[in-house]
C-alpha cells in the first residue's frame, strides 16, 4: 500500500504580515501533481490544516476546493486529523458528508478510535487516526482524572485504537505531538497548557504500529525510528527555518509491515532569506526579489529610511536589524515567546525586582496554583 504523508499546513497563515495564499496555492497543486504521479492509496494530512481555530474563508475554501478536486479522482482515500491550531469541532463538521469507506476526519476526541479499513493484495490496512487534545479534555473524554499531560492522552487513544484492529491487519497511526528527540522551531505552539508541564510523548507510545505519521514539527524527520515520521511542513513559517528543504512522505507499505520512505521535495514560491551587508551594497543588487527577506545591516551608523529603500528591491523585506545591536529582532521576538511560555520565572523576575529579594518555594507554589487556576478557567470557557 502507497501512503501520502503530509502535515501542517497553517493554511491562512502570514508570514509577518505578508500573506502567504498564493505560496499555499503552489504547494497544494504540488501536492496533486504528487497524488497524480505516484498513485498513493491514501492521503495522510496529520493536523494544522489551519493555522487558526478561526481561520478567513479564503482558507477554507482553499481547502475545500483541494479535497474536491481529489475526491473527484476517486481512487486516493483522505485521513485528516485536527492539530493545536485547528478547531476540532470545524474539523469533525468536514467529515459528516464524506465517504466513510474513502475518507476518515477526525476532530474531537472518542472514546472509541475506530479505524478506516483499507485493502491491498496483502490484505487489509487499519489507518487510526488520533487528533490533537488538551489534557483537559481528554479526562473528560476517558473519565480518567490522572491524565496529565500530552503523553496520557496519546496513551489512552492508543489503547482505544488497539481495541478495533482486525486481527492481522498492518497498523498506520496518525497523531499530532512532539515524539522525544525530535528537532523543533520557532513556529510550533506549545502543546500542554500545564504549568511547566512536559509536552513530549516517547515513541514506545506507538508500539505495534508498522508506521506512524506525526505533524506538529515543520521539519522533515524520523523520531526514536525509522518508521515514525515527521513530514514537515509544506512552507518555511520562521527565518530559523532558512535553508530547510521542505516536503512530504511517500510510504510504501509492504506486506510484512516493513515500509519505506521518499521525500518529495517541495519547491517554494518563494524563499525565506537573510541579507546581510552595509546598505550601499544591498542596494546595488543586480535584480529584485519577491523573496521574504530578514536585512541585517552592517552599517556602524543608522540609516536615513533604510527600510524603505530596500522594499524598492526587495518588496517582500520584513525584517531589519542592525549588526552592532548584538540581538537580531527575531532573536528577541523568540526570546519574548519563550518568556510567555513561562509565565511563573516572568512573575518571579518582576518581584524580585520590584522587592529586591526572589520569591521563597511557598510563594512560587502559590503562583503555580494560580495559574494553574487560569488555565481550567480558560479551557471551560
Amino acid at each position: 500500500m502507497r501512503i501520502l504523508h503530509t502535515s501542517d499546513w497553517h493554511l491562512g497563515r502570514q508570514f509577518h504580515g505578508v500573506s502567504l495564499d498564493e505560496d499555499h496555492d503552489a504547494v497544494l497543486a504540488q501536492v496533486e501533481v504528487a497524488i497524480a504521479d505516484h498513485g498513493p492509496d491514501v492521503l495522510i494530512i496529520a493536523g494544522d490544516i489551519f493555522d487558526r481555530a478561526t481561520p478567513p474563508q479564503t482558507a477554507l475554501r482553499r481547502f475545500n476546493d483541494f479535497v474536491r478536486r481529489v475526491g473527484a479522482g476517486g481512487q486516493t482515500a483522505i485521513v485528516l486529523i485536527a492539530g493545536n491550531h485547528d478547531s476540532a469541532a470545524q474539523v469533525g463538521m468536514m467529515g459528516v458528508l464524506a465517504d466513510a469507506d474513502r475518507s476518515l476526519v477526525r476532530g474531537p476526541l472518542d472514546a472509541e478510535e475506530r479505524p478506516l479499513i483499507l485493502s491491498d493484495e496483502h490484505g487489509p490496512v487499519a489507518i487510526s487516526a488520533l487528533p490533537f487534545s488538551f489534557e483537559f479534555a481528554a479526562r473528560a473524554c476517558y473519565g480518567k482524572e490522572d491524565i496529565c499531560c500530552p503523553a496520557d492522552v496519546l496513551r489512552e487513544q492508543v489503547a482505544s485504537a488497539r481495541r478495533h484492529l482486525p486481527d492481522g491487519a498492518r497498523w498506520i497511526v496518525v497523531a499530532h505531538a512532539f515524539v522525544e528527540g525530535a528537532s523543533t522551531s520557532d513556529g510550533e505552539r506549545p502543546l500542554t497548557r500545564a504549568v511547566g508541564g512536559i509536552e513530549t510523548v516517547p515513541s514506545s507510545v506507538f508500539d505495534g504500529a508498522h508506521y506512524v505519521a506525526l505533524g506538529h514539527l515543520h521539519r522533515p524527520q524520523a523520531a526514536g525510528a525509522d518508521h515514525i515520521r515527521y513530514a514537515g511542513s509544506p512552507l518555511a513559517f520562521g527565518f530559523d527555518e532558512e535553508g530547510h528543504r521542505k516536503s512530504m512522505t511517500l510510504v510504501d507499505l509492504a506486506a510484512d509491515g516493513s515500509v519505506t520512505t521518499t521525500d518529495i521535495a517541495f519547491e517554494p514560491l518563494r524563499r525565506i532569506r537573510t541579507l546581510r551587508g552595509r546598505l550601499a551594497e544591498l542596494l546595488a543588487a543586480p535584480e529584485a526579489s519577491d523573496d521574504l527577506i530578514s536585512v541585517v545591516l552592517t552599517d556602524e551608523t543608522p540609516q536615513i529610511d533604510p527600510m524603505k529603500r530596500i522594499r524598492r528591491l526587495y518588496p517582500n523585506a520584513v525584517q531589519l536589524a542592525y549588526e552592532r545591536n548584538g540581538v537580531p529582532g527575531e532573536e528577541r521576538l523568540r526570546e519574548g515567546r519563550a518568556a510567555l511560555e513561562r509565565p511563573q520565572e516572568v512573575i518571579a523576575d518582576f518581584v524580585n525586582f520590584a522587592r529586591g529579594r526572589k520569591i521563597d518555594e511557598g510563594e512560587r507554589a502559590l503562583v503555580e496554583a494560580r495559574l494553574g487556576d487560569l488555565i481550567v478557567v480558560e479551557d471551560d470557557t
